[in-house]
């Protein structure tokens, strides 16, 4: 395991584990949702939305810093 992570590459980790926790969460809405519980489900796909909108940026920027640290 390298010592040293660029920052590019801690962020892009960052972005992965958000990913994961997305998936997770939308798993669990859909068994919440299943058990007569739309209010919390609709919650959760709310909040599920902002976490896809930053992650577009999020993504973005990663690749802007990537660039940077090849060019």
């Amino acid at each position: 395991m390298p010592s040293d992570y660029s920052l590019s590459e801690l962020l892009e980790r960052l972005y992965e584990n958000q990913e994961a926790l997305e998936a997770a969460i939308m798993e669990l809405t859909l068994l919440v949702e299943e058990q007569g519980a739309p209010e919390v489900g609709g919650n959760i796909r709310g909040a599920l939305e902002t976490m896809r909108e930053n992650a577009g940026y999020i993504k973005q920027g990663l690749g802007r810093l990537k660039k940077r640290d090849i060019g």
